[in-house]
């Protein structure tokens, strides 16, 4: 950049900062060289100034009280597998979703911010090796799902990845270096999240250091406005996506793409459908569904009052038992309806104060040992009651979540693999397979199954051929 471009986009970032009350932001100008001041405009480029001028009062300098609706009740949830009520309504549905893949309506579309700092690995989470047999990575789990969809349904449909700063140049080499994992380069698409600075509890912006401002992604639900900002939807329409079903990168045994859940989603003619598992325990750290005020909702754990967490049915079920595990079906033109320069529905945004490194006014660092700053996030649940006609179904939780999100312990590798190899054993048992078992219970083999050669139990009976020998030991691939 030229000295006189800088003048010039310093001018302007003054005037904008100004109108604002954030020209403060600019103090350390002198102190920096030409590239400091080249980053420093930069990260401005990336702050939506009068969003974050209209965020201040209400969000920053005071701190919004949590109302809980006055009504809270269950919701109707539609079963993981049709009964003898639903029997006529699932084969039509799964008809419907089936003829919207064939006819290339359907795209998937995975939020892929996050790095794998918490399971001790320096890269993309997506890069994470997670599969039993090959130490295929979660994005390669993904690729194959879509390749397996192509397979039975004969059209493949577009991915969209959703990158952070952090890792969309790391994310998009790992595909190059892996030709795609199979697919066409032309099918994956990338964008990056939208960034949010963190504030002063005074409402100013916070500096991370003299050139940087302290930025943080804008929360999963921020991943609706990046899909329109970006270009995405437009691409969508471009391709005659109708459907965008979205999930998260750290979930190795989710179906991207189900046909059954996105022909219940067309049938209800549902803006935004979502998928429920039967809450492990009444504390469990997954958001609740509910019925609050008359509209569907996601109430975190954290805010569910403890005598509806504890709440009993006379035949002793948890009523509250539907736990959100971040998988959705949205429909395009809501998404856009959502994000649009005239929208008239808005997702919440949410406070959290957090340390955050920064500088004081005489550009010295600041570590802080306790919360200084104010982050705001938006979540993708939040559009639940903004949709027409939104609905909830159950998934079976041994058949579709099993998160990445620790080295050890709940929701880790260990465990996804310990589920993958479950899963993968069921599967061939229910295929008539003979898979030896130890002691404890647990599969005596390491197996696993690609999405590409099977996406799931029946699609596995109609792969095999034949029935593989297995014995105790063993290390089975079907691929």
């Amino acid at each position: 950049m030229t000295m006189a471009s800088l003048q010039s986009k310093y001018d302007a970032a003054r005037a904008n900062l100004t109108q604002v009350g954030q020209e403060h932001v600019l103090t350390f100008w002198a102190d920096l060289d030409d590239t400091a001041k080249a980053a420093l405009l930069a990260d401005l480029d990336q702050v939506d100034l009068k969003r974050c001028a209209a965020l201040v009062e209400p969000m920053v300098r005071n701190r919004p009280v949590l109302e809980l609706p006055h009504d809270i009740q269950p919701p109707e949830i539609l079963p993981a597998e049709a009964d003898a009520a639903h029997a006529a309504m699932y084969a039509e549905a799964l008809r419907l979703g089936e003829q919207a893949i064939a006819k290339g309506q359907v795209a998937a579309f995975v939020v892929a911010g996050g790095q794998g700092s918490r399971l001790g690995y320096d890269g993309p989470k997506g890069a994470y090796q997670v599969t039993l047999v090959r130490n295929a990575p979660l994005f390669q789990v993904f690729a194959e799902a879509l390749l397996g969809i192509e397979r039975r349904y004969g059209r493949r449909p577009p991915w969209y990845v959703m990158t952070g700063p952090a890792n969309h140049e790391e994310t998009q080499a790992f595909f190059t270096e892996n030709k795609y994992f199979g697919l066409s380069a032309d099918d994956v698409r990338f964008f990056m999240q939208g960034q949010m600075p963190a504030f002063h509890p005074d409402g100013r912006i916070m500096l991370a250091s003299k050139s940087r401002i302290a930025l943080s992604p804008d929360g999963h639900g921020g991943s609706l406005r990046a899909l329109s900002v970006s270009g995405a939807l437009d691409d969508m329409k471009r391709r005659g996506v109708e459907h965008i079903s979205y999930f998260q990168v750290d979930n190795p045994l989710v179906r991207p793409i189900d046909p059954l859940f996105i022909g219940l989603h067309i049938m209800k003619r549902s803006e935004m459908s979502s998928k429920a598992v039967t809450k492990a325990d009444d504390k469990e750290r997954v958001g609740n569904f509910c019925i609050a005020d008359g509209k569907l909702m996601v109430i975190e754990y954290s805010d569910l009052p403890d005598e509806l967490a504890v709440a009993r049915n006379a035949d002793g079920t948890r009523r509250f038992d539907a736990g959100s595990i971040a998988i959705h079906v949205l429909s395009r033109a809501f998404v856009e309806r959502l994000t649009s320069e005239t929208a008239t529905l808005h997702m919440p945004w949410h406070r959290a104060e957090k340390k955050v490194p920064t500088v004081n006014d005489q550009g010295n660092a600041i570590d802080p040992d306790k919360p200084n700053g104010v982050k705001l996030e938006m979540f993708v649940f939040d559009a639940i009651p903004l949709a027409e006609n939104a609905l909830v179904m159950y998934t079976r939780r041994e058949e579709e979540f099993s998160p990445v999100k620790n080295a050890t312990g709940v929701d880790s590798a260990v465990t996804a693999r310990r589920d993958l190899n479950r899963r993968a054993a069921r599967w061939l048992a229910s295929a008539g397979v003979e898979v030896p078992m130890g002691e404890d219970g647990e599969p005596a083999a390491t197996i696993e199954i690609s999405p590409a050669f099977a996406l799931d139990a029946e699609d596995l009976r109609r792969q095999l051929k034949s029935k593989p020998a297995i014995k105790a030991g063993d290390s089975v691939l079907l691929a």
